[in-house]
């Protein structure tokens, strides 16, 4: 029997706020264990916590951004569950009216495009972190995190493969990135998922019992994931066992999940209104003017990028995927001078290079659109060569400043007067009497060493190009 696999996404963002949700204890990773921490996010007895007005505006930004609808009236409730990390035996969510909700993205997968919705986005807070370590017996935790303000983005079960699953949140996390409410630093826990599986018979309207998995900590992970908890369900069914609704915790250096518990329902979180917070009101006005903050998101820069710059597609993704490339290929394009494609091209092969090797951000460097767009014109114009401009971007990257000096200081300007590549190509042809024979002779490769030996003999400033077409017009005339 074929199976079809169903996919469903909890998304957990952490908000870059300066402050936790609930008090003014500093939003920070990485600092001393429990240095940032207080009462109200340890739950001390007597506490009342205050609401975070940031967090509301960040989820409300999201909601827009998610062509979601606005909940300007809503409130939050308790989820009472107990662990160790969450020193009030509850957290602080929404239950069953969140600040947005029936919302959707676009993915983008295959040159096709599919609508994923979105059911809900609500805040909550965040819990500890336990620290398990062979240095010491037992576990700790760490407090700092609890009260850190989350968004949860919970998607329909609209996703069919793992891949789906990918370029969902490989599209949430460019929204956020783009929206400016999280780092999405995955190695931080910035952003993390529940990844919720089931399987059903092809062509079946019936969904099947779904498993949840926890510890889905990269984007990857989540594919490998989701590939194995489909196999194991359709494995289970040939054999003619029945799918448990549970929850399981993904191991992903073993590529295997493991039982955690049975699945819980929300009755048993035994929801109920936060008595300690009013009601959250955001003024339908105040819900407008953050909507018109929404910058342009990457499916409409791809969409663009494609129809009116002509790139392909696969180039309009991995720029429009990634801020800091995106920020700077259209920072070029606006100041004119060169090609949108040739743009593309630098920033795809020289400056993601330079980031990938280097771990830097290019604002890190002295490089700025305006110095990468004269790079460009200056290769366009036939003024240096496209080794030559990788020269001047090194020096660039590497601390230079004046791209007319390091041309001058180098010797980099391109050679492109047809007589002085003329005398240059007379004297190498004079000078390898036995390659231009062995070309007449039928030895076509010739060709490549004569011209070769031209930019040698002009130390790489003369137009390869140039320098071809001559050598070519003195052998075939």
């Amino acid at each position: 029997m074929e199976y079809e696999t169903i996919v469903g996404l909890e998304v957990h963002a952490e908000l870059n706020t300066k402050t936790k949700i609930y008090c003014n204890c500093k939003n920070a990773f990485g600092l001393e264990v429990n240095t940032q921490i207080c009462p109200i996010c340890t739950g001390m007895p007597g506490t009342l916590p205050t609401l975070n007005e940031k967090v509301v505006e960040y989820a409300v930004k999201m909601g827009h951004a998610t062509n979601c609808s606005i909940n300007n009236v809503c409130k939050q409730d308790r989820k009472n569950y107990f662990y160790p990390d969450l020193p009030k035996a509850y957290q602080i969510s929404q239950a069953d009216i969140p600040l947005c909700e029936h919302g959707y993205v676009d993915i983008m997968l295959n040159g096709e495009e599919k609508r994923i919705g979105i059911t809900r986005i609500h805040i909550e807070e965040d819990a500890g972190k336990m620290l398990h370590n062979d240095a010491f017996q037992g576990s700790l935790v760490d407090f700092n995190r609890c009260g850190v303000p989350l968004i949860e983005i919970v998607s329909e079960p609209d996703m069919r493969s793992s891949a789906e699953a990918k370029a969902y949140l490989d599209t949430l996390k460019s929204i956020l990135q783009y929206i400016d409410i999280s780092d999405c630093k995955m190695e931080q826990g910035s952003i993390r998922c529940d990844v919720n599986v089931s399987v059903r018979p092809k062509g079946s309207t019936e969904f099947g019992k779904r498993v949840e998995m926890k510890n889905v900590n990269s984007f990857s992970g989540a594919m490998r994931a989701i590939d194995y908890e489909s196999n194991r369900q359709i494995e289970a069914l040939e054999r003619g066992e029945e799918i448990n609704q549970e929850t399981r915790r993904w191991d992903d250096a073993k590529g295997q999940n493991f039982l955690l518990r049975s699945k819980e329902d929300a009755q048993d979180y035994r929801y109920f209104p936060e008595p300690d917070l009013g009601t959250i009101y955001v003024p339908k006005e105040r819900v407008e003017e953050l909507k018109k903050q929404i910058p342009e998101l990457p499916n409409a820069k791809i969409k663009r990028y494609v129809k009116e710059l002509g790139l392909s597609q696969t180039d309009a993704e991995l720029i429009a995927e990634n801020l800091p490339r995106c920020r700077l290929f259209d920072e070029c394009v606006k100041l004119g001078g060169c090609s949108a494609k040739n743009v593309s091209n630098w920033v795809l092969a020289d400056v993601s290079k330079y980031m990938n090797e280097t771990g830097k951000d290019i604002a890190e460097t002295n490089l700025t659109a305006e110095k990468l767009v004269k790079i460009i014109s200056l290769i366009e114009s036939e003024k240096i060569s496209n080794n030559s401009g990788k020269i001047i971007f090194e020096e660039i990257v590497n601390g230079g400043d004046d791209i007319d000096k390091i041309i001058e200081d180098k010797g980099l300007a391109q050679i492109s007067d047809d007589s002085a590549i003329e005398k240059i190509v007379n004297d190498v042809l004079a000078a390898n009497q036995k390659s231009v024979d062995d070309y007449r002779g039928g030895k076509t490769n010739a060709l490549g060493f004569l011209v070769g030996q031209c930019m040698k003999a002009s130390k790489g400033q003369a137009n390869p190009a140039k320098c071809k077409e001559l050598v070519l017009k003195y052998l075939n005339g």
